[in-house]
């Protein structure tokens, strides 16, 4: 399996998570509850797909280091944005488990307040690691 193949996977699976949850909340704008369920359990499986593909990848490589990339005066506004990206990516998870317990325990007042908060933490978080992504491994690859 190529090096490469881990991270365009996980971009993916960010990319999915992001687009299934972005469907989910216009399907219950539209008030679609069943299609708006089955969106946001497959965007809980696809995160926890991307979870485990993620932390496979860093346990077996490491993270990828800016120092080589050819990011240049690009980089600071790249570490912004990842320690943006890594500090909600840890604060969703909670939020996620807390929003779906709600509409599984058919909480729907609850659940719709803490969805107000969990729907853009977790578009941002899924938008900003399809960026990290390309400006890794596309935009400003490392240097041979």
């Amino acid at each position: 399996m190529p090096n490469d193949f881990h991270p365009a996977l996980n971009a993916m699976l960010n990319a999915t998570s992001g687009i299934l949850v972005v469907s989910g909340y216009l399907l219950i704008r539209r008030k679609r509850v069943k299609a708006h369920r089955a969106c946001m359990i497959a965007a809980v499986i696809t995160s926890l797909v991307f979870l485990t593909s993620y932390v496979i990848y860093h346990f077996q490589h490491g993270a990828k280091s800016t120092q080589e990339s050819g990011m240049g005066w690009v980089r600071p506004f790249y570490l912004v944005l990842l320690g943006s990206h890594t500090l909600l990516a840890i604060t969703i998870v909670p939020f996620v488990i807390i929003t779906l317990r709600r509409a599984l325990g058919g909480d729907f007042a609850r659940h719709k307040k803490i969805a107000r908060w969990t729907f853009p933490i977790w578009l941002y978080v899924s938008v900003t690691g399809v960026l990290v992504y390309f400006m890794l491994y596309h935009w400003y690859p490392a240097t041979p």
